[in-house]
């Protein structure tokens, strides 16, 4: 029986890995007076890696670190401080809007007494950022907001999901994820839930056969695709690990 929804956010929540969270980067880096510039292509490679801290640790490592930029972990930080402030700007200059159907799933959970959660590897800043965009009102009903920060290893591993279980005092089965990366599945997976994966513009080709299921978007209005009453029928079907199919989902009609 489906007792907690909860959604990762980047990709899921808002499309904002190519448009959010990159030209985020590249202004942090042109503030900085750091050389570097992520095109949309480097950026889906770089994604591979999660985490902003640790994307920008990895990029540094394969192409040198900057000169007399002194502590390499203190540089980062402040690097990522300074991209939280940029990504902060996109999101309340209303460049950036929630995915469809976001809204309308979060509103049939909460009439449904269905508890809600976030479960994210941004910073915590960022993820309350993309959860206001839901309003006032439905924020308040989130139980959780959990973000990178708050564990030791970030998704593919299970520890985010695990914690997020143990706040909500649930069984794994009694919980659904929506996720839009192999990492954030994976995870899901790990923790014993069960996993709807929307894909977004950086992760389509991505593999998803552990998933219960797959669509483009949740949707809305004329195109929605997945409703409540679908989510709660993978709650009542086979444990994550052991998904009974990974078909797309359809239209509904």
């Amino acid at each position: 029986m489906l007792k907690a929804l909860i959604f990762d956010c980047d990709g899921v929540l808002v499309d904002t890995e190519r448009d959010g969270h990159r030209p985020a980067f590249n202004r942090a880096f042109k503030r900085l007076g750091i050389n570097a510039a992520w095109s949309p292509a480097l950026y889906g490679d770089l994604l591979g890696v999660a985490g902003g801290k640790e994307r920008m640790q990895n990029y540094f490592e394969q192409v040198g670190w900057p000169d007399h930029i002194g502590d390499k972990t203190d540089f980062i930080k402040t690097l990522h401080a300074e991209k939280t402030q940029q990504f902060m700007q996109i999101i309340n200059s209303g460049e950036l809007a929630l995915r469809p159907g976001i809204a309308r799933i979060v509103d049939e959970a909460i009439a449904a007494g269905v508890k809600l959660g976030v479960c994210s590897t941004s910073n915590l800043k960022a993820v309350g950022g993309c959860v206001n965009l839901l309003g006032a009102e439905r924020r308040a009903r989130f139980e959780f907001i959990l973000a990178g920060d708050v564990v030791t290893r970030k998704k593919p591993d299970p520890e985010i999901y695990r914690l997020a279980r143990q706040k909500l005092n649930l069984a794994a089965a009694e919980c659904v994820v929506i996720e839009d990366s192999r990492n954030g599945l994976l995870a899901a997976a790990g923790a014993g839930m069960h996993c709807l994966v929307t894909t977004s513009s950086y992760t389509q080709n991505e593999d998803f056969s552990e998933a219960a299921l797959i669509v483009p978007e949740l949707g809305d209005g004329d195109d929605i695709r997945i409703g409540l009453a679908d989510i709660q029928r993978l709650a009542a079907g086979p444990s994550a690990s052991h998904p009974a199919s990974n078909q797309t989902g359809r239209k509904n009609t």
